[in-house]
């Protein structure tokens, strides 16, 4: 399996770092001829502003939203999710599109505010999954075809999925536990989650 990981700002070597760890081919991905090949994306954390001007800059954002329409697997991370966004607040900007969620950046505060908590996702098992949360942005309004992954206990929405989409506010790269990069590589196969150990 080769996956790509946008590599224009942000938390892109972590991503890739993970995927390494589970014997993945993970490479940085910089132009649209580098998306050739690829079994999923991931778009990672950063400056949502940033990552989408220069998504936009070197060409990718049409690439991404066509390969995503086949069917590839993609999967945003706190930024990336907020780029995945079909509807963003502050700016009004989601630039992919791809996801029927309306996201507000920031809503948890700025980089002082940043928090560590455990998770309940059961799609992951029993087991709590350690939440990094740094400038995290909150789905606000889930679409018809957008299933909740994770809640926080006000019930605010910080993970969800739709078909061949992957979103999370927090940071799984930032853990040492794979389960989430595993559950994106299912999406990747076509094959059913199995807990796994990490």
């Amino acid at each position: 399996m080769r996956i790509g990981v946008i590599a224009l700002q942000g938390g892109f070597a972590e991503h890739i770092a993970a995927f390494s760890r589970l014997d993945i081919d993970a490479l940085p991905v910089r132009l649209p001829s580098q998306l050739d090949g690829l079994d999923g994306i991931v778009i990672p954390g950063g400056e949502s502003t940033a990552v989408n001007r220069l998504m936009r800059e070197y060409g990718l954002v049409g690439p991404i939203r066509e390969l995503a329409g086949q069917g590839l697997p993609v999967w945003g991370t706190c930024a990336g999710m907020v780029l995945l966004a079909g509807k963003a607040s502050t700016p009004a900007n989601g630039s992919l599109g791809l996801m029927d969620i309306e996201v507000e950046r920031n809503a948890l505060g700025r980089q002082v505010d940043s928090f560590e908590s455990d998770l309940s996702i059961p799609t992951l098992g029993d087991r709590p999954f350690p939440g990094v949360f740094i400038r995290a942005p909150l789905i606000k309004t889930l679409g018809d075809g957008v299933e909740a992954l994770c809640r926080l206990p006000n019930g605010a929405v910080v993970a969800a999925s739709e078909a061949n989409r992957l979103a999370c506010s927090f940071h799984p790269e930032l853990t040492d536990d794979l389960r989430f990069h595993e559950y994106f590589l299912t999406l990747s196969r076509g094959d059913a989650f199995t807990k796994s150990s990490y």
